[in-house]
């Protein structure tokens, strides 16, 4: 099987269209991926009230390794200039006011990205002190557009009249902070629901949650 060769691709701005090509394909590559939580403290309860806030955007990181000492590239380019072309990929673009969207490529691994961190290791140098040897660790950070977010997975709208069944001990001020984020926003559920006691709810039963923009005539999103 012939051996492939990884590749950044520059997607944005003035170079966009260019390719970077690796001297050498990483040996291994890191994935990573988090979640934002918020914590809510409840009087009385054991611990805080933890929900999800967003996810993180996914993070690409390898170590590439540069030479020219003993492996002359073909289109003859030097450590220096392939420092130069990584470094660049961190450099405010003159078109889009901000460095250029990326795509690291190799196999069928294809990543569209933004370089998040980028640090250089000379560990080689000619007599003169030119480098020849050097790596380069590089950290990608996915990107992706709006449209992208919000269709992948499609998220209902918090715009929209949603119906939550009770379950267990629930309660109105947890219900207000797993839809809203907010405890102290159980009154808007109340009223939708013509409660006129909060804990007048069991097990089993359904009650409607309310647009945010009814809650006080303002819209919000979360």
């Amino acid at each position: 099987m012939a051996l492939e060769k990884a590749s950044i691709d520059i997607l944005s701005g003035s170079k966009a269209g260019a390719q970077i090509r690796v001297m050498f394909n990483p040996s291994e590559y890191t994935i990573e991926r988090s979640n934002a939580y918020k914590s809510t403290s409840i009087p009385g309860l054991g611990g805080p009230l933890i929900h999800f806030i967003n996810g993180e955007a996914d993070v690409l990181s390898m170590e590439l390794f540069l030479d020219d000492y003993t492996d002359k590239p073909a289109d003859r380019s030097n450590v220096t200039q392939r420092l130069d072309e990584f470094a660049n990929l961190l450099e405010i673009d003159n078109d889009q006011h901000a460095p250029p969207i990326v795509r690291f490529v190799w196999g069928k691994l294809s990543f569209k990205a933004i370089i998040e961190k980028l640090s250089r290791k000379l560990a080689m140098f000619q007599p003169d002190g030119r480098p020849v040897r050097a790596t380069v660790n590089v950290s990608f950070k996915e990107y992706k557009t709006l449209s992208e977010l919000v269709t992948r997975p499609r998220l209902q709208s918090a715009d929209k009249s949603k119906r939550r069944v009770i379950v267990g001990l629930d309660s109105l001020w947890l219900l207000a902070s797993r839809e809203y984020h907010d405890a102290a926003s159980w009154r808007g559920i109340a009223n939708a629901n013509d409660l006129d006691d909060p804990r007048d709810i069991v097990s089993g039963q359904w009650v409607t949650i309310p647009p945010l923009e009814q809650r006080d005539g303002i819209r919000r999103s979360i």
